[in-house]
């Protein structure tokens, strides 16, 4: 079978703003992107996953309030889809780099499948489904994780690696727009249970789709400790660096703000008068501002530009909540949420900085802990702006967010100039034309991204 179109060799960009420009070579856009046949197949099977998920969680909902009549168990499904996070990702981090990353994707989506089987039993019990639930939170971060280092053998750490984590993120939002229309249409013709067959149906098929479009690669590293203590050590290890931590912080900061309109949409709809249709516009105009922002940024502007104003946009994203203080009606709120939402472009040179600070041998844990804390972050988000807005209210919440959250993203903006700065000349930012070994086992390689032989095996 002939190569399908593949990326440039992986080179080294700087960091941050000023540093010095990419080749002028490289395209801006998606179309590069998708030309890596390998990518198709990991960006079908992340939405046939992310499908699956979505309509898990409401037939599950829904089956345990029709179940129990508690609004409390409902409730507590969602939630058992964020805490068990840091389990998974602290625990058993050490699974994305131990063993071959396809064998991990495959294995992560056939065990989601055997959860949802049991979930779907006639009879199965109340404890079941939510230990059943809190089983798929625990394997999704090992899951995201070691596809998110995948990406990086896939498309190198570049330019590639940066627009495929972005239309991946993109997916996630525009799920959350479609797929709980999708999942409330479907239980209107089918059973809860019968629902979670499909679920069923979208692991397989991501798993298939893994396994038969991803070539195999060995494992990062071999041997060593114990899981779980090799997971903590992994951890240990991400975190000793300076860099990496900053880098860290400003992906889970940000979000755990950014959460707070969302976790009060309700009280806040109720509020303004506007009813379940306000409500529904409330949910959604965060999605779509990130989506556009997304879009734009990938598409539109140059690797350098977006480098430039990664910094910039991490201090302004939550600005637009302190526009909530003017008590702005449901228009002008779908307009702060959404800049609010675009904002969050700045992840995508984030991406970039991330995977070229972490070692190859620790890539695979890194993104595993980096996907754990980010989910938990915004669950804690979640709980503590409703706790606050018991006392405070919902408007003093949403604008205490956005303060205090742009302070945070202030100060953690200094501390990444100053960790750049504080490193001897090269040793910041992976300088241009520098190449990340990889340790597996007793070899060292090079990964050069998509200019790999693509073609499965």
């Amino acid at each position: 079978m002939p190569d399908t179109p593949t990326a440039p060799t992986t080179t080294k960009t700087p960091g941050t703003a000023g540093a010095g420009a990419p080749p002028p070579t490289v395209p801006t856009g998606y179309g590069p992107v998708f030309a890596v046949r390998e990518f198709r197949a990991v960006f079908v099977a992340h939405a046939f996953s992310l499908l699956g998920l979505v309509v898990s969680e409401i037939a599950l909902s829904v089956l345990v309030y029709d179940l129990t009549g508690s609004p409390l168990l409902s409730a507590l499904t969602f939630a058992l889809g964020f805490l068990p996070y840091l389990v998974g990702g602290t625990l058993l981090a050490g699974v994305a780099d131990r063993f071959p990353a396809r064998r991990v994707l495959v294995v992560c989506d056939l065990v989601c499948a055997g959860c949802v089987v049991v979930m779907a039993v006639p009879g199965a019990p109340i404890a079941v489904l939510l230990a059943m639930r809190a089983a798929l939170a625990v394997v999704a971060p090992v899951f995201q994780g070691t596809r998110t280092a995948t990406l990086a053998d896939v498309l190198g750490d570049g330019e590639l690696f940066v627009l495929g984590r972005s239309l991946l993120r993109i997916v996630s939002q525009s799920a959350l727009l479609t797929g709980f229309g999708l999942g409330g249409l479907l239980l209107t013709v089918v059973s809860p249970r019968h629902a979670l067959l499909v679920t069923v149906g979208t692991f397989l098929a991501s798993a298939a789709f893994l396994r038969f479009g991803t070539r195999r690669r060995p494992a990062r590293v071999t041997g060593g400790q114990a899981l779980v203590r090799d997971s903590l050590r992994g951890a240990r290890l991400v975190l000793a660096d300076r860099r990496v931590r900053v880098l860290l912080l400003l992906f889970w900061v940000p979000p755990m703000f950014v959460v707070v309109p969302e976790a009060l949409a309700a009280p806040y709809a109720h509020g303004l008068g506007v009813g379940s249709t306000g409500l529904g516009l409330l949910m959604c105009a965060l999605p779509v501002g990130t989506i556009a922002g997304e879009l734009f940024a990938g598409s539109r502007l140059r690797p350098l530009t977006r480098q430039r104003i990664t910094l910039p946009l991490v201090c302004v994203t939550l600005l637009p909540y302190v526009g909530y203080a003017l008590r702005p009606g449901l228009g002008w709120s779908l307009v702060l949420l959404a800049v609010a939402g675009a904002g969050s472009a700045y992840t995508l040179g984030l991406d970039q900085w991330f995977v070229r600070s972490v070692p190859d041998e620790l890539l695979g844990r890194a993104m595993t802990l980096n996907t754990a804390g980010l989910m938990t972050v915004q669950g804690v988000g979640m709980a503590l702006s409703g706790a606050v807005a018991e006392f405070a209210g919902v408007r003093a919440t949403v604008v205490g967010a956005g303060v205090l959250g742009t302070v945070l993203c202030v100060v953690l903006a200094v501390a990444a100039r100053r960790a750049e700065q504080g490193v001897e000349q090269g040793a910041g930012w992976p300088s241009e034309g520098a190449r990340k070994p990889v340790v597996v086992g007793e070899r060292t390689e090079t990964r050069d991204g998509a200019d790999h032989d693509v073609t499965g095996r």
